[in-house]
């Protein structure tokens, strides 16, 4: 039994949920997104929540109770809130800046790093070693910053590179005389 799946997923004021055959939408303040629910379960709205039902008692049925209920979830979440991921740039000279729809990564490369900024995602830098990346999608959200952050590792002698601001880096020590 899946325990993930058991508890509806309550909607928010300012979101709408419909479901249409095996496909959820939600609209909110952020935009539109859309999921398409596997074959073994269903979904339906009552009460102002959305409640996840496996069709048969099959071990793959109950493994995706569980994901297309936290899939519904973080699109409902992502369509209110939203979801962010922090970028920290260490490194002497290693510096970002948003330039219209790219983000200009100077990495120390011996030239710039251009990321065009996809249209679903925003991307925000308060200091030139910081950024901000958002959106209502968990899983763009997370793969764009994905990308960005394998431009530049962070390496573990020095430190120098992009990381998650919720990262640490396990620091070696170098070699010695």
């Amino acid at each position: 039994m899946s325990r993930v799946g058991k508890h509806p997923v309550s909607i928010p004021q300012g979101v709408t949920v419909e479901v249409a055959g095996q496909t959820v939408t939600a609209k909110g303040k952020l935009g539109t997104l859309k999921l398409a629910v596997g074959e073994d379960v269903t979904a339906t709205v009552k009460d102002g929540k959305v409640v996840v039902t496996p069709k048969v008692e099959h071990k793959r049925a109950r493994m995706q109770w569980g994901t297309a209920r936290a899939l519904i979830n973080n699109m409902v979440a992502g369509v209110s809130n939203g979801f962010s991921v922090g970028l920290e740039i260490s490194g002497v000279g290693y510096r970002a800046a948003v330039q219209g729809k790219t983000l200009n990564l100077q990495l120390g490369f011996s030239h710039d790093v251009n990321f065009p900024i996809p249209d679903d995602i925003k991307i925000v830098c308060e200091k030139p070693t910081s950024i901000l990346v958002s959106g209502p999608n968990r899983q763009r959200v997370g793969e764009v910053a994905a990308k960005i952050r394998a431009f530049r590792k962070p390496e573990p002698y020095r430190g120098k590179g992009i990381k998650y601001a919720t990262e640490t880096i396990r620091r070696k020590e170098g070699k010695k005389k």
